[in-house]
């Protein structure tokens, strides 16, 4: 696709387009709500905890829409999520605040670099990871977060991220929200339990050390080793499925974003006719 933001050979996309990473979501999600101030505004605000598979699809959509779809359909979803973001407010936090918009798009990319590069046994050099970082800064840019707020190159984001990871302390709104997202209330209950178990042990292997002993997970050799042998296994099997099957994901969000865009954009015609 040539009327997008990326092309298709740039790493954005190479890295997103790998439907697997869904699986390292919990770990971004639960970064971003590290941040007080963050968790605040999801606690008070988010129906995650009432309505978990529409909050995955509305995320989704979002960021395949960003990634992958047109530049209209980028902006026009970005909008959408710029204006919703206008309510989210409350004592000391905004969510369309430039440094939360920093934070949450630092650990997309944090993550995705991670796990990625955890399931494909490869390492990106310094050149790959610049590029990928220069592109990630369409998570916050495209929401109104002036380029500048960024840090300005992939060194200076290493930085900032260690920093931060230093330096957070969660609060009870963000331990709150952690059992929301790693205990979601699904259909099929019991039948999820063994992919929520692994889907708890990524987010505990790819969270930093020192987020992950404030949330309060164990960690010992025992599930170090269990966290090692799952995403060894998934990197001998993942990436030699069809590219088709691995996008499987994007293809779904996408589509479903773009039925969500048209019912939009037929509304004011609906409306017009009727008066």
């Amino acid at each position: 696709m040539t009327d997008g933001l990326f092309s298709d050979d740039d790493l954005i996309r190479v890295v997103s387009r790998e439907g697997a990473l869904i699986a390292a979501g919990g770990a971004a999600s639960l970064l971003q709500t590290a941040h007080p101030r963050v968790a605040q505004g999801v606690y008070d605000h988010s129906y995650t905890a009432d309505d978990p598979l529409r909050r995955l699809r509305n995320t989704m959509g979002w960021l395949y829409a960003v990634q992958f779809g047109t530049r209209e359909e980028a902006e026009a979803f970005s909008a959408l999520v710029r204006k919703g973001h206008e309510s989210v407010t409350g004592p000391g936090y905004e969510a369309n605040d430039p440094e939360l918009q920093v934070w949450v798009a630092s650990t997309l990319f944090a993550v995705a670099v991670q796990f990625y590069q955890l399931l494909f046994r490869r390492t990106f050099d310094a050149a790959e990871l610049e590029e990928f970082y220069q592109q990630a800064k369409v998570y916050a840019t495209i929401l109104g977060c002036p380029e500048e707020r960024m840090p300005a190159t992939y060194p200076l984001f290493r930085e900032y991220y260690a920093d931060m990871v230093q330096s957070l302390q969660i609060t009870d709104a963000s331990r709150a929200i952690a059992a929301q997202v790693l205990r979601p209330r699904l259909p099929g209950g019991p039948l999820n339990a063994p992919g929520l178990m692994a889907i708890r042990l990524i987010t505990a292997g790819l969270m930093p050390a020192p987020i992950r002993e404030q949330y309060g997970w164990k960690w010992d050799a025992g599930r170090e080793r269990r966290f090692r042998l799952l995403v060894g296994t998934l990197a001998v099997v993942y990436p030699r499925l069809p590219l088709a099957v691995r996008t499987l994901p994007r293809r779904y969000y996408l589509h479903t974003t773009r039925r969500m865009l048209a019912k939009l954009n037929r509304r004011p015609a609906a409306v017009a006719r009727s008066s």
